[in-house]
């Protein structure tokens, strides 16, 4: 089974990006859970999610030792770096990290400037979907095809097909970075 936490401020779309990557586990068929948690309800408050997916019954949905943490600032950097697992992953956005990320040599820390990427692909409130793009390719758990279709069906049945090109570009320039 695998766990991850997305964390980040209000805003940043940490949750979109939590149950996208939910969606993408059911769209191939295995089992996955999404457990938001809410800081101040409102833009700047921060927010983080746990996900669970695998192809075994998902017991406990609460956060344990997460093989991977997204952390789109340096708050949540440094809330949730200690709670990765031993050999596990931070995946930072670069454009908001002020913190030293160098505090631990059991995990691996890979740093992406999101924002940038988001920029760049005319899509600037698109730094969570880069980073999906991202965690599809790093983790290895669903195809490039899975992942891309998988949040475009997400978004399709929210009725939000309007924006698939802008997240395409997004997921691809995610996928291509790393």
């Amino acid at each position: 089974m695998r766990e991850i936490v997305f964390a980040g401020f209000g805003g940043q779309g940490v949750l979109t990006a939590g149950l996208i990557v939910s969606q993408i586990a059911l769209y191939k068929g295995v089992n996955a859970t999404w457990m938001p948690a809410y800081g101040a309800a409102q833009r700047g408050g921060t927010a983080n999610c746990t996900v669970k997916y695998g192809a075994e019954k998902i017991y406990n949905v609460g956060q344990q030792k997460p093989d991977l943490v997204l952390a789109m600032n340096t708050p949540s950097f440094k809330k949730f770096v200690t709670m990765v697992k031993p050999g596990g992953t931070i995946l930072v956005n670069a454009d908001m990290m002020t913190a030293d990320t160098n505090v631990r040599d059991d995990i691996r820390v890979v740093s992406i400037h999101c924002n940038e990427l988001a920029e760049q692909v005319k899509n600037p409130k698109g730094a969570n979907i880069v980073m999906i793009g991202v965690i599809t390719k790093l983790l290895g758990d669903f195809s490039h095809d899975e992942g891309r279709d998988g949040m475009n069906d997400m978004f399709r049945k929210k009725g939000k097909s309007k924006f698939e090109e802008k997240n395409v570009a997004a997921f691809e320039a995610g996928y291509n970075a790393i």
